[in-house]
């Protein structure tokens, strides 16, 4: 038989969970029956493997930084370069016609846009002001969700309640704010 998930279950091989304070080392059991703790070096990697998803997640955070630093840099570029975009009869400012953001310029589709979904979609820019390019979007929207999924079970491993565990997520969360937390998060002095 395999490794059961019952709390409180006196087998054994029985996985140890408890939703209160615990300092559980040998058959504890994280996230899946199939992460069950049957030695102190599965121990030792599994705390190993905490510092390091919570180290991926601030270099996650890291990357996020620098990505819309770099969409800033060469929004900030357009702007002090006019001559790669054109002005329309209203003021508002147009990409340049190599524009690679995925929306067909066609003047039957930007009549069939409404205002609302040219606003949900980007497209409103109004006087001086530059959007992000859908593709730029969609490489932030990625980068959010690699984010949100590591966040997700750096939580859910805290919700088991381990000791150990918090420890080595703190441990994680304090060095990746060694490692990759030193450019202030806003615009350098």
């Amino acid at each position: 038989m395999g490794a059961s998930m019952n709390m409180g279950s006196s087998s054994p091989n029985a996985c140890k969970i408890s939703m209160l304070w615990n300092w559980y080392t040998l058959d504890a059991c994280f996230i899946a029956s199939t992460w069950h703790i049957t030695s102190a070096g599965m121990f030792a990697g599994s705390c190993i493997g905490v510092v390091c998803l919570v180290l991926v997640l601030e270099f996650l955070r890291r990357v996020q930084r620098e990505y819309d630093r770099h969409i800033t840099q060469s929004l900030l570029a357009r702007r002090c370069h006019p001559e790669s975009s054109s002005t329309n009869d209203s003021g508002h400012e147009t990409p340049p016609a190599g524009d690679e953001d995925g929306i067909d310029k066609s003047d039957a589709v930007q009549a069939a846009i409404t205002p609302q979904l040219r606003t949900w979609l980007g497209l409103n820019t109004g006087k001086g002001k530059m959007r992000v390019r859908l593709g730029q979007r969609l490489v932030r929207a990625g980068i959010h969700t690699l984010q949100f999924a590591a966040a997700y079970v750096v939580m859910l491993l805290a919700m088991y309640y381990n000791g150990y565990i918090i420890i080595c997520i703190l441990i994680g969360a304090f060095l990746g704010a060694v490692l990759f937390g030193g450019d202030m998060g806003g615009s350098e002095v």
